[in-house]
């Protein structure tokens, strides 16, 4: 039976180089040529369960994210980088940048470089998506969004949607406005609206409107400099933080003042609300941590321990200055 050490000493180059070779590393075109003439002259075929076995203890994790501009993104990928190498991993980032194509190429890819694990930043959970990845050969974790089968860590998104609209209607808010994303996002689009909206509807008198836009800041507040014009309610609700600090921008340039106007909240707990007047009140969810727990979740399902399905991250309510109880 042929062997590597056969097919190293035929084509006159170290084993390591045939390893190289057989696991997509770089090697000269003159030997992989040279390797991939032996190879064919031999009838080799290499042991796919060895390899996989190895593929395992590679020290290398894969990562996928939406896109380069997201605060959230970039806060998990501190935690992610900061666990993955105290614990002797490598990361290798790519980027889907919004797109479907895209995330299933990088999908595609890091199969091929025998990653010991995926960490994958959603975009949503398109049927393509949903087929491709309970085939992927190694464990996977996904970040924000669920997919039966598949071990994810997400956000309380519900649940922080039903704690703002509490917080709001406390301070005497029955006129709601939420601005949001396309529900093909379920955590950001579908799971915080609905816990806002499921808890707003649950109060007699009490009336909610609409409108969607996407993460784009520059997008929500050209949409926010038609929609505030006519709005009539006394609360806007922001999925993101964001979004919020997109429409701040509107109401001051059309000479409306926030919270004597309208209270605004965003979601997250981004730096930037800290950053702007009034200071915006948001939802913190702890983004690092959600990287750390990523790693470590990844690497106990590499090393074949039990990992929950979904894990949850909790979030917690920031009071600032763009929030008021109705008529102060």
């Amino acid at each position: 039976m042929t062997t590597i050490k056969d097919i190293a000493e035929k084509a006159g180059v170290a084993k390591s180089t045939v390893s190289r070779y057989l696991n997509n590393g770089y090697i000269s075109e003159e030997k992989r040529k040279k390797i991939d003439q032996i190879i064919a002259e031999t009838g080799y075929r290499p042991n796919t369960l060895a390899r996989s076995l190895k593929a395992q203890d590679s020290k290398l994790l894969g990562v996928i994210i939406p896109r380069l501009n997201s605060p959230s993104a970039n806060d998990v990928l501190k935690g992610i980088d900061r666990t993955a190498r105290q614990n002797g991993y490598q990361l290798l980032i790519t980027n889907s940048d919004q797109s479907e194509a895209r995330e299933l190429e990088n999908i595609q890819t890091l199969v091929k470089q025998k990653v010991a694990g995926m960490i994958i930043f959603a975009r949503e959970m398109t049927p393509q998506l949903k087929e491709v990845l309970p085939t992927i050969p190694m464990p996977v974790i996904l970040i924000g969004q669920r997919l039966a089968g598949v071990h994810a860590i997400v956000h309380q998104d519900y649940q922080a949607g039903e704690e703002m609209a509490n917080y709001a209607l406390t301070n005497g808010h029955r006129d709601f406005l939420f601005v949001g994303v396309s529900e093909k996002d379920e955590a950001v689009g579908s799971l915080r609206k609905q816990g806002f909206v499921d808890t707003v509807e649950k109060v007699a008198g009490t009336t909610v409107s609409y409108v969607e836009t996407s993460f784009s800041r520059r997008e929500t507040y050209q949409k926010a400099l038609v929609f505030l014009p006519s709005r009539q309610a006394t609360y806007v609700a922001c999925a993101t933080d964001n979004i919020a600090i997109a429409v701040l921008k509107a109401a001051h340039e059309l000479g409306q003042k926030v919270p004597e106007d309208f209270s605004l909240n965003g979601f997250g707990g981004y730096d930037s609300t800290d950053y702007v007047y009034p200071t915006i009140t948001t939802a913190a969810f702890p983004y690092t941590q959600l990287g750390v727990d990523a790693v470590h979740a990844l690497q106990q399902i590499i090393q074949g321990k039990t990992v929950p399905e979904i894990i949850e991250l909790p979030n917690h309510l920031v009071i600032k200055q763009s929030t008021a109880r109705l008529g102060e």
